[in-house]
C-alpha cells in the first residue's frame, strides 16, 4: 500500500487510511463546533455576551452524524485490534489505553469549565482552590451542577465502557461477522441496485425505531446511566463499523452507492436547512415536520456512507501529514473545550467584537493544542494520560510497503 494507491484497499488486508482522514476531520469538526457553541444562543459553559444565531442551522446539519461517524470508525478500529489481540488481551488495552484518560481528564483536564460556567453564573466567588477542594473532594458536589464530571469526554466515557462490554463476546462476535450469511450479505450488497438499496435503508431501521421509542422517554445526557436512547444508537454505529471492517462485499456497495448517497444527502441538506432556517413554518406543518424528524435520521446516514465512499476514493493516501494528525487529533479531543472555555471566559468581558472574539479563541485553541501535544508527547506517564502509548513513538513511522497494519487507534 502506497501513498500513489488510487483505488480502495481490500478492507481485511491493510489499513484504510481514508478511515484516518475521516477520524481527523470529524475530531476537527468538533473543535470548531464547541468553538461555536460559545457563540450561539444554546446552553453552554461559556457564552459570549455577542451570543447570535448566525451559525446554528450549520452547526445543526453535523449535529446528525459526527458522533455516530467516530462510534463506527471505532467499531472498525474494534474488530482490528480485538482479531490481533484476542477477547482478555483487548480489554485490557482499553483499560489501559482509555481509563487513565477518563481519570486524569474529569480530575485535570476538565475541572476549568466548570470553574468557569460556576464563575458565570455567579454560583462561586473567584478562587481555584477553594473551588477545587470541593470539585475534587465532593461527588455531586455542593452546586447544582455535578461535579466531578466528564463533559465533552463522554465520547471516551461511553467507548470505554462499550469496549468491557463487548469484550467477552468478541469470539462470538468474530464468528458472526466471519459467517457465510454475512459474507453472502456483502457480496450480494456488492452486486446491483437492490444491493444498494438495501445498504441505504436496512441500517436505517433502528434509528428509526430508536427515535420513536426511546428517544420520546429518554433525551440525551451523556450521563452514562441514564442516556438510553444515546447508547442504542451509538452501540448500534459501532456495532455497524465492526461487522463492516473486513466485509469486502460491504466495501464495494459503499463504493458503488457513493454517487446515489452523495445525491441523497444534498436533498437532505438543503431541506433541512431550509426547516431549520424557517422553524416556526416547519412545526406549524405537520407534514413538514415529519419530513424533517424522518429526513434527519435518513441524512446521518446518507452523509455517513457519502464520507465513507469519498474517502475511500480520494483520501485513501499515507504521508507524514497523516501520521501526524492521526497522532495529535485525540489528545487535540482531550484539550479543546477546556482552552475554548477557559479562553472564552478570560475575554467574555474585554469589550471585544464577535469576531475578534473568534479570532482569539480559535487561534488560542489550536495554538494550545497544537503545543499541547508537542509538550505531553515527550513525557511517557502524560502520554499515557492523553491516549498515546507511554513506551511507543507518538507518531507512527512510514509504513514499511510490504508489512500488513491496522486500525489501532481509537
Amino acid at each position: 500500500m502506497t501513498a500513489t494507491m488510487t483505488h480502495p484497499p481490500q478492507p481485511g488486508a491493510g489499513r484504510q487510511f481514508g478511515l484516518d482522514w475521516l477520524r481527523i476531520g470529524v475530531f476537527i469538526l468538533l473543535i470548531f463546533y464547541h468553538t461555536g457553541m460559545f457563540f450561539n444562543t444554546e446552553g453552554w459553559h461559556a457564552k459570549s455576551l455577542n451570543a447570535n444565531d448566525a451559525m446554528e442551522p450549520f452547526m445543526w446539519l453535523s449535529s446528525p452524524w459526527r458522533l455516530p461517524l467516530l462510534f463506527l470508525v471505532s467499531g472498525v478500529a474494534m474488530r482490528f485490534l480485538s482479531d490481533k489481540l484476542g477477547s482478555g488481551k483487548f480489554a485490557l488495552d482499553r483499560l489501559w489505553r482509555l481509563f487513565p484518560v477518563i481519570v486524569f481528564g474529569m480530575y485535570v483536564i476538565v475541572p476549568p469549565q466548570s470553574y468557569s460556567e460556576l464563575r458565570i453564573d455567579g454560583i462561586i466567588e473567584p478562587g481555584w482552590w477553594d473551588f477545587y477542594r470541593q470539585y475534587a473532594g465532593e461527588w455531586a458536589g455542593p452546586w447544582e451542577l455535578h461535579t466531578p464530571t466528564w463533559n465533552h469526554l463522554w465520547y471516551v466515557v461511553y467507548l470505554f465502557v462499550y469496549s468491557l462490554l463487548l469484550a467477552p463476546f468478541v469470539p462470538v462476535l468474530r464468528r458472526l461477522a466471519e459467517s457465510e450469511p454475512l459474507r453472502a450479505a456483502g457480496r450480494a450488497a456488492s452486486r446491483g441496485w437492490v444491493g444498494i438499496a438495501a445498504l441505504l435503508c436496512l441500517p436505517l431501521l433502528p434509528f428509526l425505531v430508536v427515535r420513536f421509542t426511546l428517544t420520546e422517554h429518554f433525551p440525551t445526557t451523556h450521563a452514562l446511566f441514564d442516556d438510553w436512547a444515546n447508547h442504542a444508537n451509538s452501540l448500534a454505529m459501532v456495532l455497524i463499523g465492526y461487522f463492516m471492517a473486513r466485509n469486502e462485499g460491504v466495501w464495494r456497495s459503499v463504493d458503488r452507492a457513493l454517487p446515489v448517497a452523495g445525491g441523497l444527502t444534498a436533498i437532505l441538506m438543503t431541506y433541512l436547512f431550509w426547516a431549520y432556517t424557517h422553524i416556526e413554518v416547519a412545526l406549524g406543518e405537520p407534514v413538514l415536520l415529519w419530513i424533517a424528524r424522518i429526513g434527519r435520521i435518513v441524512f446521518a446516514w446518507t452523509i455517513i456512507l457519502t464520507l465513507l465512499g469519498a474517502a475511500r476514493r480520494w483520501l485513501n493516501q499515507d504521508g507524514p501529514v497523516r501520521r501526524y494528525l492521526t497522532a495529535a487529533v485525540f489528545p487535540w479531543y482531550i484539550l479543546h473545550q477546556t482552552i475554548i472555555v477557559a479562553t472564552g471566559f478570560a475575554i467574555r468581558d474585554a469589550g471585544l467584537g464577535v469576531w475578534t472574539e473568534f479570532a482569539i479563541i480559535t487561534a488560542t485553541t489550536f495554538g494550545g493544542c497544537i503545543i499541547g501535544f508537542e509538550v505531553l508527547r515527550h513525557i511517557p506517564v502524560l502520554r499515557l494520560v492523553m491516549g498515546m502509548k507511554a513506551l511507543a513513538p507518538a507518531i507512527a513511522p512510514a509504513p514499511d510497503p510490504d508489512a500488513r497494519s491496522t486500525l489501532q487507534k481509537l
